[in-house]
């Protein structure tokens, strides 16, 4: 047992360990602090460039994990190589199938351009060329030639009809024969009026005229066929010589890139076979849709859509690697999708221009952060970053493709290869439950980043930390400070924490005190912040959020919570807690009783028994009865029945911190020795009566003080706490000072016995050689008392069973 001094309660933060006046006077910090294995483990996920090894980011909130991470990605993105341009082309022989385009940074959008003058070029040279004279000169001669032919087997036939004194006439239908006489055709009645003979005659003849009719409408339409061909090859002759030269000024531009020589003579080969849309002058301006101008992909003519590039991914002007981060990790913003739109006509089209990249595109070549929560929550997003991982390229699907919903000819854009590191940022029990229920996670996601939520105070860090203040200072433009606000901000840090040999890693608590404590030297007209405005900062965020520590400090001292802080009593005594309400945590005192009275050994957890104790709670009372079983009378069975309870609980209860407490409330009630009421116990026991450290121990120490101190310090008051929590003191200057006055006291235990002591004031009592404890110790009486019971219970056994063999006596009878 240690009656704890002041120099014990709070670690002051050493100012004369600092040559600096203010914070101006350093250097910036640059990188992280605290955080070797996490920095050590991002160097090595983006160095490696083996399959699989994506980073996975864990770590509390508030570590400054996201820009730290940012900062090495972008630091690393600057010396990596600056990835291609992907764009989307036509696919001319399977259009539903649009092809991807690789090409060096910056000339997507070149092709682009080069391809919309292209096409304007070609709708003003291909006209003019089949405007000019030489074609129109051809073409004349074609169509001669065709009617030449036409007339002088149309004259022959004239020439056979007239032979047999028939004539060729034109009917609806086309050519017919009708009978001659004289110049003139015969009417049907006339026709009907010859004889017989004569009649039969005529219809033989053009019987025959009717198969030579036929053979020359196949003849002419055979010279048709080859006209129409003649004029097919010279119009194609036009449209080459008319693009041939406009193209190859592009081929030779691109040179370098053979996959873009091979579209252009895709797109020079299309052109030529559908020359025609090129010569068609009128010029239909699409109408807007909804009032809305159409998007650029549609606002060209349909027939000349085909030849557009769709830039998907454009590098222009980058430096380096992309760093991408994706807030809303939908399929489709992961991904890409296939948009449509619906036309003047009222149906819905699309085609490759309105394919559209995802983040994937975007970052290809680079880096991609992603929260896994978010991503996690969006479906099937999961399992999509999944499958490209795994195929290394990105197909961009539509949902009801995948599932097999869609039935209809959708496009299929060609995969893109992928080449990227994944960065996740999520937390540890995330992490844990990927490693165990998905077995791919492991594959894909090899590197582990860890961030930490403290680290060491040493006079190392600590300067680190004054640094650290000056950086943040200067980046959000915020006073400089002192060396004793320094001082200030680095013991709260360890408060933060609960551990004076600690510091936090959580910058982001740490930042908004320093913008806070700013504000408060504003306010005071001060230049540079000093500890008063820091404590300052720390009291204001306190008393925003200490309404309900007020509350329930106020019904403690109206009586409604009944708490003792004065006298003694058997079998009760002052447990504390910690309440956490957000970022705020406060201690309350709680009364714990204990009864007991003759039973089988079974030590009753009340908060159990009606579903308001947690496991951890149970545990810890459990425990109370193998330690009852271990260290007192031995050689006789445990014949208690104990009850414990929280009193005033009206919520759950769990951990095992008041489990120590319970323990000496029992042996209390066992004993018939009064505990102190002006102390309060805090620490879990185990089996053999150690007492174990907990958390929270400032919290509670407070928790208690608060409520003596609204009562009126007597010097009697005081906390036990776990030996084991020493060093985790970093108390209130009030709480000090009472301890430094006399007023109020915090004792360090070990042992149930060393507690027991100070509660009782009596001695605990250790068995001697004649394995007895001590007459009039606490321990002794215990026993004693155990014993005592385990007579009865034994007694009321034997009765119990001749009262069984008295009744077996008289049914014989």
């Amino acid at each position: 047992m240690t009656h704890l001094s002041p120099a014990q309660l709070y670690r002051h933060c050493d100012v004369s360990q600092f040559a600096f006046e203010t914070t101006a006077d350093l250097e910036e910090l640059e990188g992280l602090i605290g955080q070797q294995r996490a920095v050590e483990a991002v160097q090595f996920g983006i160095g490696i460039r083996q399959e699989g090894y994506n980073l996975f980011v864990v770590g509390p909130h508030g570590t400054g994990k996201f820009t730290a991470v940012r900062q090495y990605l972008e630091q690393a993105a600057a010396k990596d190589p600056t990835p291609a341009d992907w764009c989307y082309v036509n696919n001319f022989e399977q259009p539903h199938k649009p092809r991807a385009l690789e090409l060096p940074p910056g000339r997507g959008i070149v092709l682009q351009k080069d391809m919309e003058k292209l096409v304007q070029e070609l709708r003003t040279a291909i006209p003019a060329a089949f405007e000019r004279d030489d074609y129109r000169k051809q073409r004349q001669g074609l169509e001669e030639e065709l009617t030449a032919r036409q007339e002088q087997a149309f004259k022959a036939l004239q020439t056979a009809a007239q032979e047999r004194s028939l004539a060729v006439v034109r009917t609806p239908t086309g050519l017919a024969f009708a009978p001659l006489k004289g110049d003139q055709v015969l009417k049907a009645e006339e026709f009907q009026q010859l004889p017989e003979e004569e009649r039969q005659k005529i219809q033989q003849a053009i019987a025959d005229l009717q198969n030579l009719l036929e053979e020359t409408i196949r003849q002419i339409q055979q010279w048709e066929r080859a006209y129409r061909e003649k004029v097919k090859t010279l119009d194609r002759e036009v449209a080459r010589f008319a693009a041939d030269h406009l193209i190859e000024e592009l081929r030779k531009k691109y040179a370098d890139l053979p996959e873009v020589i091979t579209y252009l003579n895709e797109v020079e080969q299309d052109v030529i076979e559908n020359v025609n849309d090129f010569r068609k002058q009128e010029e239909e301006t699409p109408p807007p849709l909804l009032g809305m101008p159409l998007p650029r992909a549609l606002q060209a003519p349909p027939p000349f859509r085909r030849y557009q590039v769709n830039v998907l991914v454009d590098r222009d002007g980058m430096q380096g690697a992309p760093v991408v981060y994706l807030d809303h990790p939908t399929y489709q913003n992961l991904i890409g999708r296939v948009e449509h739109i619906a036309t003047p006509a009222g149906t819905v089209m699309t085609d490759f221009n309105l394919v559209k990249g995802g983040a994937l595109h975007q970052a290809n070549g680079g880096y991609l952060i992603l929260e896994a929560h978010k991503l996690l929550q969006q479906t099937y997003s999961w399992d999509a970053l999944k499958r490209v991982l795994r195929a290394r390229e990105i197909r961009i699907e539509s949902l009801g493709q995948i599932f097999g919903l869609i039935n209809t000819v959708a496009l299929e854009p060609e995969p893109i290869p992928l080449n990227i590191k994944i960065v996740l940022i999520g937390d540890r029990m995330l992490y844990y439950l990927l490693c165990q229920f998905d077995p791919d996670f492991n594959e894909l996601f090899k590197v582990l980043v860890d961030f930490e939520e403290e680290m060491d105070r040493t006079p190392e860090n600590d300067m680190l930390y004054a640094r650290l203040i000056g950086t943040l200072a200067r980046k959000e433009n915020l006073h400089h400070f002192d060396r004793g606000a320094v001082a200030r901000v680095i013991e709260h840090s360890a408060r933060i924490v609960g551990d004076a040999e600690k510091l936090s890693a959580r910058m982001q608590g740490i930042a908004d005190l320093l913008r806070e404590a700013d504000y408060w030297a504003r306010q005071a007209g001060r230049a540079v912040v000093t500890a008063a405005d820091v404590q300052q900062a720390i009291e204001a965020q306190v008393y925003r959020s200490s309404r309900v520590r007020e509350r329930l400090l106020e019904e403690i001292n109206r009586g409604t919570i009944l708490i003792d802080t004065e006298g003694e009593k058997v079998g009760q005594i002052n447990g504390l807690s910690v309440i956490t309400l957000g970022q705020y945590a406060f201690g309350r005192p709680s009364r714990i009783t204990a009864t007991v009275r003759l039973g089988q050994g079974k030590v009753v957890d009340i908060e159990r028994e009606v579903e308001l104790g947690g496991p951890l709670h149970s545990k810890g009372v459990l425990i109370l009865a193998g330690y009852l079983g271990a260290r007192y009378a031995p050689d006789v069975p445990l014949s208690l029945s104990a009850s414990l309870v929280f009193e005033q609980s009206y919520s759950g209860v769990d951990g095992d911190s008041a489990s120590s407490a319970e323990l000496y409330a029992l042996l209390s009630a066992l004993a018939d020795v009064p505990l102190k009421q002006s102390l309060a116990v805090t620490g879990s026991v185990n089996q053999h009566g150690q007492v174990q450290a907990i958390g929270g121990v400032n919290e509670k120490i407070e928790g208690f003080f608060d409520v003596c101190q609204a009562r009126g310090l007597t010097g009697e008051q005081g906390v036990l706490i776990p030996a084991a929590n020493v060093k985790h003191l970093m108390l209130r200057r009030d709480v000090v000072e009472a301890v430094e006055a006399g007023q109020f006291h915090i004792y360090a235990v070990e042992t149930i016995d060393q507690g027991i002591e100070i509660l009782t004031g009596l001695p605990a009592g250790q068995r001697g050689e004649d394995g007895q404890f001590p007459e009039g110790t606490v321990n002794h009486r215990v026993e004693a008392r155990l014993v005592e019971l385990a007579r009865k219970a034994q007694a009321g056994e034997k009765g119990e069973e001749r009262k069984e063999e008295g009744g077996g006596m008289r049914d014989e009878g």
